[in-house]
């Protein structure tokens, strides 16, 4: 008998074990997704302010085309350099 106590310990002690393994890896499971869940909200930000980024590069650039196309008009003689 006493070797089947001891198989049985065994046993008990093999499940013990893999439970705490499976308790850890359920712990892990729950960080990460609450990690997944901040990094997701971060990226949905950024692409926001990443958004709004682009449409004022977009209104600098329609306020710029007219002007760019005025300076190619004028004199020649002002955009000599500064020695003659």
């Amino acid at each position: 008998m006493p070797e089947q106590d001891r198989n049985a310990q065994e046993a008990q002690d093999g499940q013990d074990a893999q439970n705490g393994r499976l308790m850890e890896l359920e712990i892990k499971l729950s960080y990460m997704e609450d990690l997944v869940e901040q990094l997701n909200v971060s990226v949905y930000r950024q692409q926001q302010a990443i958004d709004v980024l682009v449409e004022e590069v977009r209104n600098l650039r329609r306020q710029t085309a007219p002007a760019e196309g005025a300076t190619h008009m004028a004199n020649l003689r002002d955009e000599l350099p500064p020695h003659y």
